[in-house]
């Protein structure tokens, strides 16, 4: 199944959730925002929201420092 991920082609094995996705990619959902199709996915429905062939999704990285 493909998509694309932060503008670029990505090829997913296997169809999963944005939570799957967030664990694939060894994320931490609390330091992450994403967007699905131009829509923001809240954090307490990840696992509830299926990814799709030829979705779009975005994914933004929150960095702390000091």
């Amino acid at each position: 199944m493909n998509i694309t991920l932060n503008g670029k082609d990505y090829a997913l094995k296997e169809p999963v959730s944005v939570q799957g996705l967030v664990d694939l990619l060894g994320l931490e959902k609390t330091q992450v925002a994403i967007e699905l199709n131009r829509a923001i996915v809240s954090r307490s429905r990840y696992a509830d929201v299926m990814i799709q062939p030829s979705d779009e999704l975005e994914i933004v990285t929150f960095i702390g420092g000091g």
